[in-house]
């Protein structure tokens, strides 16, 4: 197993998912009062946005197995390189907006949380920014599935099929806006530091609010209020933000430099399972309720424990990509 089949086995959970969530959500819209189907509809939404990390990062290592290695690297037969280059470009915007699109989802979430209400203009942002990341993503699904697909193709492209096409499929270099935005970053000496600073800042705010939050539930300060510490969670969701669209510049600059690294594989990793860790506190009622001088529950504290693990987890496997695996 490669992180081919994890692209495989992740590339249908954003246009899945996505459309389940957009179908709950504008049910629940309709319906009227379900505030159930809408809280359910926007933490799906939240979670498939998290979820896409992972199959967006492990396309570029999908297109490194299709290329193979060796001294003259090459396409099988049938494969069209340049419907990568638009399948990466299709799937960097709707990337883009899907990330978007679970930050107004989790901030609708926190506001319920703090308002005891859903906000309406959330959620006709959400609804909006839903149904364009819904066809965004279906968009880049289809000219995904042109690359190794000619059976699906809408028109037939002369050249890429039988023995001989290898050596056709090799000649034309895989480029896009991706590529473009990637050879900006390497080609201008001041981006990667600027960004990497950035990076640390983003890092060090969320990493601040995760443990503010989660030592409180574990008791630590009680005579604070966790609804005073929550306060505080969307400047943790803004220093992911940062770090993730940090990472992103620094991951289309040299994909190959990460794709190979376990180190990496970890830290996407952990970053997956801490989002859906963390988005517990969406939902648990109780968490929200501990008061000034009050125990939170056990299965909060077990939850605010393995988090912090999971952020620990992150920021050591972040630090170890120099010096484990072949990045750097």
């Amino acid at each position: 197993m490669n992180l081919a089949h994890v692209h495989l086995l992740l590339n249908h959970v954003p246009t899945v998912g996505f459309g389940i969530g957009l179908g709950m959500l504008a049910l629940s819209l309709v319906a009227g009062s379900h505030d159930d189907l809408k809280r359910a509809s926007l933490i799906l939404l939240f979670v498939v946005a998290i979820l896409t990390i992972p199959a967006f990062f492990s396309g570029k290592a999908a297109e490194a197995v299709l290329r193979g290695t060796g001294a003259n690297p090459a396409f099988p037969p049938g494969v069209l390189p340049n419907a990568i280059g638009r399948h990466e470009d299709a799937a960097l915007l709707a990337f883009t907006l899907m990330e978007i699109t679970g930050g107004f989802a989790w901030l609708a979430l926190w506001q319920w949380r703090g308002r005891a209400r859903l906000p309406q203009w959330n959620l006709s942002v959400v609804l909006l920014l839903s149904i364009a990341t819904f066809g965004l993503m279906a968009r880049a699904a289809t000219i995904g599935g042109d690359i190794n697909h000619p059976e699906i193709r809408a028109v037939q492209v002369v050249g890429t099929q039988g023995p001989e096409a290898g050596a056709d499929a090799a000649a034309p270099a895989v480029s896009g806006t991706a590529r473009a935005i990637g050879s900006w970053v390497s080609d201008h000496t001041w981006v990667w530091p600027a960004a990497e600073s950035l990076h640390f800042i983003g890092l060090s705010l969320l990493f601040t609010v995760v443990l503010l939050a989660d030592l409180r539930l574990l008791g630590v300060g009680k005579r604070i209020p966790f609804s005073a510490v929550s306060q505080l969670l969307p400047l943790g969701m803004l220093g992911f933000g940062v770090n993730l669209i940090t990472g992103m510049l620094f991951f289309l600059a040299t994909p190959g430099q990460y794709t190979g690294n376990i180190m990496f594989l970890w830290k996407v990793m952990l970053i997956v399972i801490a989002g859906v860790n963390d988005s517990y506190l969406m939902l648990c009622p109780e968490s929200w309720a501990t008061g000034a001088g009050d125990d939170a529950p056990l299965n909060a504290k077990i939850f605010a424990a393995t988090g912090i693990f999971l952020w620990f987890g992150v920021l050591f496997s972040g630090h170890m990509l120099p010096f484990i695996g072949n990045a750097f």
